[in-house]
């Protein structure tokens, strides 16, 4: 199996670091292919606009998809950009390791899924949902919060934190064609004591093992909309 690990924190240290370390560690011991994207440790840049091509569609206004397919057709994506693209292409699961901030992708990795996911290498021409680009891998959100389960719940400040991923699960991976595994959350890794992180980890390692066969969110890549036209 060949897994793409997308990472976003900043600090090694960190408890989303460890998870990195203990995963890479499960998929090197079962004999998996893996990659990492570390994206501070890149210098990965966020911003998506020209700098994503070397190629010219329209020189007086850049219209984003349109310069995206002209781009995916003309093999015009900078080279950098062109490498991520390549590891999404060869991977079976991809996995997004990250820290919910403000309810939401941190700034690097948003960025990078402007970016990559682009018209022509990961979309368009009528492929989406069940019919994706990529469909037939998988795809997973492994990430830390803040707050306890508490706070994650009906009745909590937050809500549950399914709808909080929703726009990842289904809004890019299962609109891309993945199926979209249940996501690994770890509530409160600075709340909690060190036995409770070790447990976390110890977990987190027997998923990452079973990628191939972890429960899945059905609905997440499934729609009965037509577009009229």
């Amino acid at each position: 199996m060949r897994v793409l690990i997308v990472y976003a924190h900043h600090e090694p240290t960190s408890f989303n670091g460890a998870m990195l370390r203990e995963g890479l560690a499960a998929l090197t011991a079962a004999g998996d292919d893996v990659l990492v994207s570390d994206l501070y440790a890149m210098g990965f840049d966020p911003v998506s606009d020209r700098r994503n091509f070397v190629t010219v569609a329209d020189p007086n206004r850049l219209r984003q998809q349109t310069e995206e397919t002209h781009a995916s057709a003309n093999n015009g994506y900078a080279p950098a950009l062109q490498a991520e693209m390549d590891k999404v292409a060869w991977c079976d699961v991809l996995v997004f390791q990250f820290p919910i901030w403000w309810l939401g992708l941190p700034a690097i990795l948003k960025g990078w899924v402007d970016r990559v996911f682009a018209v022509g290498r990961a979309y368009g021409g009528g492929r989406w949902f069940e019919g994706g680009v990529f469909a037939g891998k998988r795809a997973m959100c492994s990430v830390t919060v803040g707050g306890l389960a508490t706070a994650y719940s009906d009745a909590g400040p937050y809500g549950p934190i399914e709808p909080i991923l929703s726009p990842i699960h289904r809004g890019i991976f299962g609109f891309c064609g993945f199926t979209v595994i249940e996501p690994f959350v770890v509530y409160g890794p600075n709340r909690i004591s060190s036995e409770e992180r070790l447990a976390y980890l110890e977990r987190y390692r027997q998923r990452m093992q079973a990628l191939a066969t972890a429960p899945v969110i059905a609905s997440a890549n499934r729609v009965a909309f037509t577009p009229a036209g």
